[in-house]
């Protein structure tokens, strides 16, 4: 009984918590750096524990060898890496965003520690990281990346050969479609710098006496913060409909 219990239940849970750990490892909010390393353990063991009555019936069975186990392993290694790493993609357009409009609106040098980022950022993408990460929450879009871990044992059943070159293709699109939407959310202080940075040089040109640097700075800042103001919540609502449409391609219909 005891054999039979670590051969089956044992293996089996330690096969579905290898992939959904990982995934929830580089999952956004479960791998911030605030979040105690027990407490992460403990969400990922929890994860896991649900999901093994519904998942262990189309688990493989053990590999008879230590190579054949240790090839499953990195397997599921390497499919918890890749949903958890578009995740970590997708926020990142967040960070391109606010790294733009920081420029754009002279606040480049303000920088502050991203817990959620783990490197240093201007105040703008913090703020935008950490709001992203709440309302990721708030709106149960954690559910759906949940959810199509559990659909991928369909998609990507354990113990199958991986389709790593379409793998690298979705991460290659995902990074390039990152980029792409920081760009159109950081679109609208791109316009209004732009347009006020014209109007500065013609009112420097039409006035050599005047100071622009300190005429226009303060208002500079004011304008960039008062859109900011305008066009946060239309930002976190593309935002949050991209990070959902990239996982529900996964869930099963």
């Amino acid at each position: 009984m005891l054999e039979e219990l670590i051969s089956l239940n044992i293996f089996g849970f330690f096969l579905i918590f290898t992939r959904i750990g990982t995934a929830l490892a580089l999952m956004p909010g479960f791998s911030a750096g605030f979040v105690p390393v027990r407490m992460r353990l403990v969400i990922a063991l929890g994860i896991s524990f649900v999901m093994a009555p519904v998942l262990m019936p189309g688990l493989p069975v053990r590999p008879p060898t230590i190579a054949g186990l240790f090839v499953l392993i990195i397997g599921e290694f390497l499919v918890g890496f890749f949903f958890g790493l578009i995740a970590r993609i997708l926020i990142g357009s967040l960070q391109t965003a606010g790294t733009v409009i920081a420029y754009m609106s002279s606040m480049a040098n303000a920088l502050v520690q991203d817990p959620i980022a783990e490197q240093q950022s201007s105040t703008v993408s913090s703020f935008l990281l950490i709001m992203a990460t709440v309302l990721i929450f708030t709106t149960d879009l954690h559910h759906v990346m949940v959810r199509a871990l559990a659909d991928s044992y369909t998609l990507l059943a354990p113990g199958e050969a991986l389709p790593v070159g379409d793998m690298l293709t979705v991460v290659a699109r995902r990074v390039a479609d990152s980029f792409a939407l920081g760009l159109r959310l950081s679109a609208p202080f791109v316009i209004v710098g732009l347009t006020y940075y014209i109007g500065l040089g013609l009112l420097g040109r039409l006035m050599p006496q005047l100071q622009v640097f300190f005429f226009g700075l303060p208002i500079q800042i004011a304008l960039q913060v008062w859109v900011l103001s305008v066009t946060v919540t239309g930002i976190m609502m593309v935002f949050l409909q991209n990070f959902e449409d990239a996982y529900k391609g996964f869930i099963l219909p």
